[in-house]
This record gives structure tokens, C-alpha cells and sequence, in this order.
């Protein structure tokens, strides 16, 4: 998932014992141990951190279309399982190192097909790209390391195999086709999902909805995030239908945001975006497998299909516009050099990690600190915290005050 996370909606989340769509004959056990491997494999050293455009890359990518195939899929990119493409990278501002390469980079999304003979099909996708030894968007303060990118996003390329194979066993789902699609490029800057789009191995208009899981293999505290539930008028709808435990929803509703869901939205078709959290490890080597919770993917996986269970009903879907949470943010030359609790619900901004040798550690900030004023802005979301952000140029000075238990501290930051 690439750095800037938009709003989310949050959903305390349970597996009831009577949910197992397509699934009770296969067995919980054998289906977790299934998801255990696919990201045990994805995140393994030898892949070296699954970079786009390096060899790391090409050996997920091989695994993914292997492991469709055994699936059943049919592969569906250009001449196979591959849909190759090339982008040249951009100068970031913003980065804290420059692109590892300035040439052109080939990468290549992974596709497979479910053709059930259906009128519309449904995209389910989740990217395998990650960071590779570091470089731009690395968190990594040390030396050159692996990063493995477990959660991100191994789990949701884990989950989408999941839900293929419990489509392919489906009674229930055959009223659409299912295409799966591995993107790469998407930490480069959703490059594998601009390129489907733009040059669509399925028309664009048979597509009824897109299905993105990008980081769900943290769901220690029962905590699901789904964004873009305002773009069609059915998915509020769909997701109480499947809400079978009583479940606390609160709605975030913008389809643009930092994955590959944004990449459909902006062709008028309806999205979801599954997450399960921000957490210390995030663009860092320890995002590693130990700290994945496997069961929690399958938990991720029947509750994503309980919602297409639900929306099949309503055949094609309204695509709605909304309101991107972005709009409104100037754009910042500075950080705080701090990652925020996107789960967190209440007034400020809650920090999550302090990143070394960045202003907020250099001021005596903590994990835990929640961000109430900085400068003249009172900060009550991730809004009004880019907003705050923005009023300030390196080398400036700010008074930021912080909730720290029931203190309430000031510090000087300089950026």
C-alpha cells in the first residue's frame, strides 16, 4: 500500500459459526493453512522483496500464475496468465530517496479468469509489488534489507486466491464472472492497475463492480477497514445484509485512495477497499510473516464473499460519485515524520509509530500521542492534520500540543 492512506470505514468483525460459504467441505483448516503458505511463499527472502520490474517480481508473479492455474482459472492477460507493462519513473519532491532507477520498468499484472457464461463480471484484485531492499518509500532508517512486505501485500494477494477458490466451488455466485487480477506497480503509483484499465483484457463496461484488498493480514483487534463504500447505493446495504454478528459499521465513503481500487473508480465503476489497519512495521523489513494473522485473512475473505452474496441481488450497480477526502488537503513540502492510527476514532490525531530521526522524535513525541493543534490548526482527523501540514515550509517552527494519557503537553517541532 503506498504511504498516504485515505479515511476508512471500520468494522468490528467476528467469523460466526455459521458462516462458511463454500467452504465447510474444503475445511477451515486445510483453507487457513492454504493462506499460510501463499504468504509464506510471496514473503520469503527469495523473492527479494517483489520490487517491479526485478527478478523478484517475475518469481511471484510465476507463483500467482501457477497458482491460478490450479485454481481452474483461465488465463486471461495478453497471450497467458501475464499482462506486461512499462512506465518510467517520475521524480518524487517528497521522497526521502531518489528512484532507484530513472530508465523505463517493465512490470507485469497476473490475471485469471471465472467465466460462468454471465452478463457482467466482478474484478477482485490485490497487488503483489512491494518495496524491495528499500529505496523510496521505505520507512527503513538502517542499512539496504529485504522487505518482505507480508502484509502488504502478500495477505491480500492470499485472500484473493482464497476467494477464487471458493467461488470456483460456488452454488451460489454464478450469476457473474469472476476476474482475478495480481497487480504490480502499485507502490510505484498504481502503475499494473492504470495499465488494465487503460488497455482492459475484459471490456470496461461489462465490469459490475472491483473488489481491493490491500493489507489485511493484521486483524489483531477485530478491526476491518473498508473504504469507498460511497460509490455505489448499494453497498451500505450489502454490507449490513452481511453484518449476520450485530457488527459496528462506521462508513468512510471516498473511492479515491493511495491503491488500486482508485485506478476503476475513476472509470465510473464501483469499489471496495478492504484493510486491516496501519501498524509499526508498515514499508518496513519486519513486515514479515510471523506477524501475519492468518486465520484473520479467511476471516477477511467470508466476509467479503457474504457481501457479494448479498449484492448479486441487485444485478448491475449504480456508480456514484463522491467526494474524495483529499479535495479540500493542500498539498505539504513537510512531514511530522510520524505514521497515524488510521483505525482511530476519536478527536485528533493518533500516532502510531515515530519514525527515527524525524521532527517528531527530534521533539519528544510518542506512540500514542494524540495530535490536537499544530500551529494555529486544531486537529480533529487525518483532514485537518494534512491541512495542518500544510501551512509549513522546511525550516519552520510549530507549537504542536498533544493528549499523552489525560496531559495534555506542548512541544516545539521544527521541520
Amino acid at each position: 500500500m503506498r504511504k498516504f492512506l485515505g479515511l476508512v470505514l471500520v468494522v468490528m468483525i467476528s467469523l460466526p459459526a455459521d458462516a462458511q460459504p463454500a467452504g465447510e467441505a474444503y475445511g477451515e483448516k486445510k483453507a487457513v493453512k492454504s493462506i499460510e503458505k501463499d504468504v509464506k511463499t510471496l514473503a520469503d527472502d527469495k523473492m527479494e522483496g517483489r520490487e517491479t520490474g526485478t527478478q523478484g517480481e517475475a518469481l511471484a508473479a510465476e507463483y500467482i500464475a501457477k497458482r491460478m492455474e490450479k485454481l481452474g482459472l483461465k488465463p486471461y492477460g495478453i497471450g497467458g496468465y501475464f499482462q506486461t507493462f512499462t512506465f518510467t519513473p517520475r521524480a518524487n519532491p517528497h521522497a526521502q530517496e531518489p528512484p532507484s532507477s530513472s530508465g523505463p520498468i517493465m512490470g507485469k499484472n497476473v490475471i485469471g479468469y471465472w467465466d460462468n457464461g454471465a452478463a457482467y463480471t466482478v474484478v477482485i484484485g490485490a497487488h503483489y509489488d512491494h518495496l524491495g531492499k528499500g529505496g523510496e518509500g521505505s520507512l527503513h532508517a538502517g542499512e539496504a534489507a529485504i522487505h518482505n512486505g507480508a502484509d502488504d501485500n502478500a495477505s491480500g494477494v492470499a485472500a484473493m486466491l482464497e476467494l477464487a477458490r471458493m467461488l470456483s466451488k460456488s452454488e451460489d455466485l454464478k450469476q457473474s464472472n469472476y476476474l482475478f487480477i495480481a497487480f504490480s506497480g502499485e507502490e510505484k503509483g498504481l502503475w499494473g492497475s492504470k495499465s488494465f484499465v487503460a488497455n482492459p483484457t475484459i471490456p470496461l463496461n461489462s465490469v459490475n463492480y472491483m473488489i481491493n484488498m490491500d493489507m489485511v493480514g493484521r486483524l489483531d483487534s477485530n478491526k476491518l477497514a473498508i473504504n469507498a463504500t460511497g460509490t455505489s447505493t448499494k453497498w451500505e446495504e450489502a454490507l449490513k445484509a452481511a453484518n449476520t454478528d450485530d457488527l459496528e459499521l462506521v462508513q468512510g465513503e471516498s473511492g479515491i485512495g493511495p491503491s488500486d481500487h482508485t485506478s476503476f473508480y475513476l472509470e465510473d465503476i464501483p469499489v471496495l477497499h478492504f484493510f486491516t489497519g496501519q501498524h509499526s512495521d508498515y514499508h518496513k523489513p519486519s513486515d514479515d510473516t510471523e506477524k501475519v494473522n492468518m486465520e484473520g485473512i479467511k476471516v477477511v475473505s467470508d466476509f467479503i464473499y457474504r457481501v457479494m452474496e448479498h449484492v448479486q441481488l441487485h444485478g448491475k450497480l449504480d456508480h456514484q460519485a463522491t467526494k474524495s477526502n483529499e479535495q479540500d488537503t493542500p498539498r505539504f513540502k513537510v512531514t511530522l515524520g510520524v505514521m497515524p492510527d488510521y483505525m482511530f476514532q476519536g478527536n485528533g490525531m493518533r500516532i502510531d509509530g515515530i519514525i527515527p530521526d524525524r521532527p517528531a522524535e527530534k521533539a519528544g513525541l510518542k506512540r500514542g500521542d494524540i495530535v490536537i493543534k499544530m500551529g494555529d490548526v486544531e486537529i480533529k482527523d487525518m483532514q485537518t492534520y494534512m491541512q495542518g501540514l500544510g501551512q509549513f515550509e522546511t525550516g519552520d517552527k510549530a507549537t504542536v500540543v498533544v493528549k499523552r494519557g489525560s496531559e495534555e503537553l506542548e512541544v516545539v517541532v521544527e521541520f
